[in-house]
């Protein structure tokens, strides 16, 4: 039975593989170039092997309609293999462009939120800097404002201080030179009394007035006989001739009374003795004046160094407080541009920020679902290509020889 067999398919495929009928063939059946067996049984298998490995290849994921379409054509039988290859190979590209497309995307995505999150990152440091420059600002501003209103009253303080002192030394001076001139005056006046005393008691030590010196009018009236006018009295305190500024009168008469003279002894008496206790006690009392004037003349020159050294010191603060106070308000004007330009910088930093932030959210609305299902189309994609290239693998004769076997199999059974 084995053998007979054998001879019998030996006999068919020598006869369906003859020339003669290999010619017809080529003419009948669409698979040119193949015999009868392997056309008919390798077409149909490798359109259903074919569909296996799409489907198998797509299996789990959401249909796809182009691979949809290559399957129908594959059932169809009516489309020849070289279509259906030229469309999986167009569709393989229009895969990978589309892969190509998205990488692209995801790395603009990518590069982008970094560059953007970068640059919202900066504008917001930015703005926390400005607003602390400007917070500094502000009390440097109101720091140096105080500062100014301070040495403003210190130096208005001072003027009125120098005024003060003005009028109280000028007062002080006014005061010594009257005081000097009563004293003077009063010595003077003893200085009289004592020669008038002298005139009496002690002739030899009498100074007479000077003679009346006459004038050239004068003198021409006497050589020609004539009569001189008498002379006026002298006025002044007791008709001595010694008076005093008027302003002394005015201070003595501030003063308080002194008190009534002792009562005096009014018995004649002329005596060496006692006429020399007077002018003893005159010359005591000149001394103690010429004292008190020595004393006077220290405390006035004194009070006059003090004046000028505190003049001097306050003219030297009043100085270094002006110009501390320009220096500040030249601070100050500057801190308030400085704090104008902060602000404005401030404002358009915060609308660059608030710019930039809309931008991000606008990527996101355009990036999140890529890069969210980025590895599944990519994984799907890469799977769509591998299943059509086994696909077309199948279609252009890579599992002829499965197909033979499977075939020859058949045509075994059927025998």
């Amino acid at each position: 039975m084995h053998s007979t067999e054998m001879v019998a398919l030996a006999d068919t495929i020598k006869v369906l593989n003859d020339d003669d009928a290999l010619e017809l063939f080529k003419k009948t059946l669409p698979a040119a170039g193949s015999s009868f067996v392997q056309v008919q049984v390798t077409s149909h298998a490798m359109r259903q092997q074919a569909l296996s490995v799409l489907k198998a290849g797509r299996k789990g994921k959401k249909a796809d309609p182009r691979l949809d379409l290559i399957e129908v054509a594959m059932h169809g039988g009516k489309m020849g293999f070289d279509k259906i290859i030229k469309m999986i190979d167009d569709l393989v590209v229009e895969l990978k462009a589309e892969q190509g497309i998205d990488d692209d995307k995801k790395s603009y995505c990518l590069a982008e939120f970094d560059k953007a999150e970068d640059k919202l990152k900066g504008l917001e440091a930015d703005v926390s800097d400005l607003e602390k420059a400007i917070a500094d600002a502000e009390e440097s501003i109101a720091t140096l404002k105080s500062e100014i209103a301070a040495l403003t009253d210190a130096v208005e303080a001072l003027d009125k201080s120098v005024a003060e002192a003005t009028a109280t030394r000028k007062e002080e001076h006014d005061d010594f030179v009257a005081t000097l001139a009563a004293n003077n005056a009063a010595k003077d006046l003893l200085a009289f009394a004592k020669n008038r005393l002298n005139k009496f008691y002690n002739p030899k030590l009498y100074k007479a007035p000077p003679k009346r010196e006459l004038s050239e009018e004068e003198q021409l009236t006497v050589s020609m006989g004539g009569t001189l006018a008498p002379t006026a009295a002298p006025g002044g305190i007791a008709g001595t001739g010694i008076a005093v500024m008027a302003q002394v009168n005015a201070h003595q008469a501030d003063q308080v009374a002194p008190p009534p003279p002792p009562e005096a002894n009014l018995a004649y008496k002329k005596s060496g003795e006692e006429s020399g206790g007077v002018i003893k006690m005159i010359d005591m009392i000149v001394a103690d004046v010429d004292k008190e004037i020595q004393t006077m003349e220290v405390e006035e020159k004194d009070a006059q160094e003090d004046y000028e050294t505190f003049m001097s010191d306050a003219s030297t603060k009043r100085a270094e407080d002006s110009k501390s106070i320009t220096d500040k308000e030249a601070a100050k004007a500057e801190t308030e541009e400085t704090l104008q330009s902060d602000t404005e910088t401030k404002k358009s930093t915060q609308m660059e920020a608030m710019e930039t932030a809309k931008y991000i959210g606008g990527l996101h609305g355009e990036c999140d679902w890529l890069l969210k299902e980025y590895e599944a189309r990519k994984t799907a994609r890469t799977g769509e290509i591998d299943a059509l290239g086994k696909a077309k693998a199948v279609l252009s004769g890579a599992d002829y020889s499965l197909v033979q076997t499977a075939t020859f199999k058949r045509l075994r059974g059927a025998q």
